[in-house]
């Protein structure tokens, strides 16, 4: 029996889950594998701070098992764990993008080069991710593979008649990368309700204010209270400038809503031809790309229903093979 330790960080409170979230939809695969143990682990304190980082290196080298595995996040955690025996997931590399410069060269070495360096194997979410990992660290590309996400099963295509006259637009996230002040902007002065899953800043809710835009904010929705979110939507806005893989893009693909992302970072990669894309940069392109899909019927039911094609690559049970696979290698 092959002992896995699977390592999440301890969320921030209020948080987005996206990590968990995105492990959540295969864990029953493989907790469940006959000849694998797969024990969660979660980090003692929130990486936050010199002291509980030292603590959670403290609790990485007291660990004991044949496979470690650290999901995401804490990747500086991994030298404290025998190389030949971890591998590290590397969501995305936005932590490179932090404006001080000091901070962003620590991030560098300690999130990256060093833990990309000592572990085994390295796997991200999407090709482009894995192109931004061998650019900053030089890593050789054999050692990374690529495993998406997987959606989880209560995603389920549901249908509904797209409110055209006054529809429903749903926004994710609230990190810098998400958009959402271009995505206000673009939306100005449009018959809309904006919902945004986020908690909004004040400098947020007052161009919110000077928009004229209807919408509502329900930060810290648990997984049920999304799903609802994307049912009750008639479309998703997700024109984020940065991604390392853009999980909402197949929740709302695969719930059967239209989706608006970006066309750069891994969002194409991701979307595949079920998306409308459009520059996230731009917001005169996000504006155009928003009232496309309101207005031209046929492309919208094109993109949804190639977007229920997409959502078929990203099945929990291939997703699952893929990391049971690289356990066994080691």
């Amino acid at each position: 029996m092959t002992d896995v330790k699977v390592i999440f960080r301890r969320p921030l409170p209020g948080g987005y889950f996206s990590i968990e979230r995105s492990f959540a939809a295969i864990w029953p695969v493989l907790a469940g594998h006959q000849t694998t143990r797969v024990e969660r682990v979660t980090a003692c304190c929130v990486s936050k701070g010199f002291w509980p980082r030292l603590r959670i290196l403290a609790q990485m080298a007291a660990l004991r098992a044949d496979v470690f595995h650290i999901s995401g996040d804490i990747h500086f955690a991994a030298p404290a764990l025998p190389g030949q025996k971890t591998i590290l997931t590397v969501h995305d590399c936005g932590f490179l993008k932090h404006p001080n410069p000091i901070t962003r060269r620590l991030l560098y070495f300690f999130w990256l080069k060093w833990p990309v360096r000592h572990c085994r194997f390295v796997t991200t979410v999407s090709e482009a991710t894995k192109a931004e990992i061998v650019r900053h660290t030089g890593c050789d590309p054999g050692k990374i593979t690529v495993i998406p996400s997987a959606i989880p099963e209560h995603f389920r295509p549901v249908p509904q008649v797209f409110f055209a006259e006054k529809p429903r637009i749903l926004h994710i996230g609230s990190a810098p990368n998400k958009n959402l002040r271009r995505h206000i902007e673009a939306l100005r002065g449009l018959p809309v309700v904006l919902h945004i899953v986020a908690r909004l800043r004040d400098s947020e809710k007052y161009l919110l204010d000077q928009s004229g835009i209807e919408y509502c904010c329900t930060p810290n929705l648990d997984d049920a209270a999304l799903v609802q979110a994307y049912k009750t939507c008639d479309m998703l806005l997700f024109a984020s400038t940065l991604e390392g893989f853009g999980m909402p893009i197949l929740e709302a693909q695969s719930v059967g809503r239209p989706v608006v992302t970006s066309n750069c970072s891994s969002m194409p990669e991701v979307a595949g031809a079920g998306a409308c894309f459009v520059n996230p940069l731009d917001v005169a392109s996000i504006r155009a790309g928003v009232l496309r899909v309101i207005r031209d019927t046929e492309f919208r039911e094109t993109i949804v229903q190639r977007g229920f094609d997409n959502a078929r690559r990203f099945q929990t049970e291939a997703v699952a093979a893929a990391y049971w696979l690289l356990y066994q290698k080691i």
